[in-house]
């Protein structure tokens, strides 16, 4: 099955040779794990866990939409948090991005993310279809 590196031009791409953002492989698109890094990759933006999550699922609709599908289309997310007695706020940003049947969902609690201002890290999966 050929796979494509997916683009959004709202989501700042790492350096070659470090990972990809979004792999298209058949129906399936494949989201690394996001954080709210600015476009410009110098910081992190969003004060705590709300704003992060807020942040992170709009860089996932970003990806989603560039590969041709909606927020709809996202079937799981992996949420990684540092403080679990913010899974709260996490949530409250999610609905923002979700209705109806929500993608299936984990959520695990980490001792720490790529730098300390990082709260948190969230991961996607969508099915899109063939087209």
């Amino acid at each position: 099955m050929p796979k494509t590196r997916v683009y959004s031009p709202a989501v700042a791409e790492a350096p070659p040779g470090r990972w990809s953002n979004a792999i298209r492989a058949g129906a399936f698109l494949f989201i690394s794990g996001q954080v709210s890094r600015s476009s410009d990759g110098s910081t992190i933006e969003g004060k705590g866990e709300y704003e992060q999550a807020r942040i992170i699922f709009t860089k996932i609709k970003n990806l989603v939409e560039a590969a041709g599908g909606t927020t709809d289309d996202v079937v799981r997310v992996t949420i990684y948090v540092v403080d679990i007695r913010q899974n709260k706020e996490v949530w409250r940003a999610r609905q923002e991005f979700f209705v109806g049947d929500f993608p299936a969902s984990t959520l695990v609690e980490v001792s720490a993310l790529g730098t300390p201002e990082v709260l948190v890290e969230i991961e996607a999966i969508a099915h899109i279809g063939d087209n």
